[in-house]
């Protein structure tokens, strides 16, 4: 079975751009849709009926929620000590395999950075008896990749001013220790390169939003694309939504 994963961020709630989200959402036709910044379960709610994605999660000031055409098997809010949002898991119907949504901390600093890598051991360690088999971890990583260019000059200012106290860069821990721990960077994989980029939509220069699946399982990503269309989705909200195609036995 082959399920389309849309993670997107949809920036403060969503509130008031339900038109908007729904109409990018409608355009690409996914089976789920793993949301982070979900704050306000009536948004989440309202997108589910506009939709046709009928199965739906979210509540209040927790960022990760999702709708869904398949009814899950089981969903599940998890509390890593240290994280600043918790993440969601999500089991579809007639599968043991899993989909855990998250997102990490914000800011472009080594010291959020570092904040980030302890999320990351905190949730890896949290799904330890899951590692074995087939799982996917995607949504709103905050950070970029080892290599990838991070141009201080297109940021705001505050964020310059962040960036520059911590060295001129940030540090690319985060992404290197999914690697590390076994894991391929999905849409990197399929597309070496293509940037990729999600954020912000005005000027998009950053590959924020990131789909991770265990290396031994990564033939089992068909499909990865960054959603830069229907225009409507340049005001939907401040990421472009990623999705993916997923080979679920």
């Amino acid at each position: 079975m082959i399920v389309k994963l849309l993670s997107y961020n949809i920036r403060f709630g969503g509130r008031g751009r339900e038109r908007e989200l729904a109409a990018v959402i409608r355009a690409v036709t996914p089976d789920l849709v793993v949301f982070q910044e979900a704050i306000d379960p009536q948004v989440i709610q309202q997108l589910a009926a506009a939709t046709d994605l009928p199965f739906w999660a979210a509540r209040r000031e927790h960022s990760i929620g999702y709708i869904s055409r398949l009814q899950p098997s089981h969903h599940e809010w998890h509390y890593p000590a240290g994280a600043k949002h918790s993440f969601l898991e999500i089991v579809l119907p007639g599968s043991e395999e899993r989909i855990f949504g998250l997102h990490l901390s914000s800011t472009f600093s080594k010291w959020s950075e570092r904040r980030r890598v302890r999320e990351i051991r905190a949730l890896l360690k949290s799904i330890e008896k899951h590692q074995q088999g087939f799982h996917v971890l995607v949504g709103d990583f905050n950070t970029l990749a080892p290599g990838e260019i991070l141009d201080v000059r297109r940021m705001p200012a505050w964020i310059r001013g962040l960036v520059w106290l911590s060295g001129r860069d940030i540090q690319r821990e985060t992404i290197q220790l999914m690697k590390d721990s076994g894991y391929a960077d999905g849409y990197r994989q399929l597309h070496p390169s293509v940037k990729g980029y999600t954020f912000p939509v005005w000027d998009p220069h950053l590959r924020l939003d990131y789909v991770f699946l265990p290396i031994t399982f990564a033939e089992r990503l068909v499909q990865s694309e960054v959603i830069a269309a229907p225009a409507i989705v340049a005001t939907a909200s401040d990421h472009l939504p990623l999705l993916s195609e997923l080979d679920f036995r």
